[in-house]
């Protein structure tokens, strides 16, 4: 592989603007930990192999590392040849005709994983293109996002007044928003993962919110609406910098009669496990105190869900308004008894929105 020291690295907003699929090469276990969202995984290495050139660098040094990493290559040769052809066919089909298209191209830190691929798609005769300081330049970036200062609004409100849903109404009317519960897999409570898909890691959702902000033109977006939550989605921790902006931000706080908010929250949660349910309701147990725990166990066993989520709303109502009362520019708005699609129009004709 001569040459590999001629090929050029791309800085980051080069990279970033240009167009075509983007591989990243790192080993499994890397990629699984954070990735640039949309890329694809052709690991030149799996997580074994990559723990032993790993350590034969640290023992042995560079060379003997390269020497162990060329003759693990070589027999995937084939492999990643039909993997690099499969992305370009499929980019060349989707491609806009009127714009050049590459392979983008990045491993840890730009170093010779990347470049050995670039080298191998150029020959080829596929146009790629390496990230100069690979996926750190990336979470570099990323970072930067949430220290950015972005004109935040929030929507609030006790649990079941379908916030998230009102949300996405609002975008389909062209607001700006980001779904801070929806990139997370997770709904914010103890019952928030029930019936959701696996949450990314904490810095994959880093990598998502980062590049729904990038997404969002701050030239144009009167505003970015984002749902009132805690610091803490599941296992995904929203960044301090966004924290920050968002305890400062006004919220408009929505209001729905309770028998709303409860059939609400069935329709959400009642078609699940009733051990799941169950065992949400057991880690909050502390908090509901045992006269609410039982009841809320037995109305889940009983399919008694007014009674459940009576008892456990008790307690997250509670928390909200503590919560709220910390909140200095809010308004409130009653939207009982209305669609979504009709709540997000009177959210914008009453001006709460801008």
């Amino acid at each position: 592989m001569s040459g590999l020291s001629t090929i050029p690295s791309i800085p980051f907003e080069e990279f970033l603007k240009a167009r075509g699929p983007i591989i990243d090469i790192r080993s499994p276990k890397e990629f699984s930990q954070g990735h640039w969202p949309g890329s694809k995984n052709i690991p030149l290495f799996n997580n074994k192999e990559r723990a032993i050139i790993g350590i034969t660098y640290k023992e042995k040094g560079k060379q003997e590392a390269i020497l162990i990493g060329i003759k693990l290559i070589i027999p995937k040769l084939t492999t990643l040849k039909t993997s690099i052809k499969e992305i370009h066919g499929k980019a060349q089909k989707a491609k806009d005709n009127s714009s050049k298209t590459h392979l983008r191209i990045y491993c840890w830190r730009g170093g010779m994983r990347s470049k050995s691929i670039v080298w191998l798609s150029n020959h080829l005769g596929y146009n790629a293109i390496q990230l100069k300081g690979g996926y750190k330049s990336y979470r570099k970036w990323v970072l930067a996002q949430f220290e950015r200062n972005w004109r935040l609004h929030l929507i609030g409100g006790k649990t079941g007044t379908g916030k998230t849903n009102i949300l996405s109404a609002l975008a389909k009317e062209g607001i700006s928003t980001i779904d801070l519960e929806g990139l997370a897999n997770h709904r914010g409570s103890s019952f928030g993962s029930i019936g959701l898909p696996t949450q990314p890691s904490c810095e994959q959702y880093e990598n998502l919110l980062a590049e729904s902000l990038n997404q969002i033109n701050p030239d144009l977006a009167k505003a970015i609406w984002v749902e009132d939550e805690s610091p803490n989605l599941g296992k995904c921790r929203i960044p301090n910098g966004l924290i920050k902006q968002m305890k400062v931000a006004p919220v408009v706080e929505i209001e729905k009669n309770k028998t709303e908010r409860i059939q609400e929250l069935i329709k959400v949660y009642a078609k699940h496990s009733k051990n799941e349910l169950k065992e949400a309701t057991i880690r909050i147990k502390n908090r509901l105190g045992p006269q609410r725990t039982k009841i809320a166990l037995d109305g889940i066993s009983k399919e008694n869900w007014e009674l459940a989520c009576e008892a456990i709303l008790d307690y997250y109502d509670r928390c909200y308004e503590y919560q709220l009362e910390k909140v200095v520019n809010k308004n409130k708005i009653n939207l009982s008894k209305m669609s979504n699609e009709l709540a997000a129009k009177i959210l914008i004709e009453n001006g709460h929105v801008f």
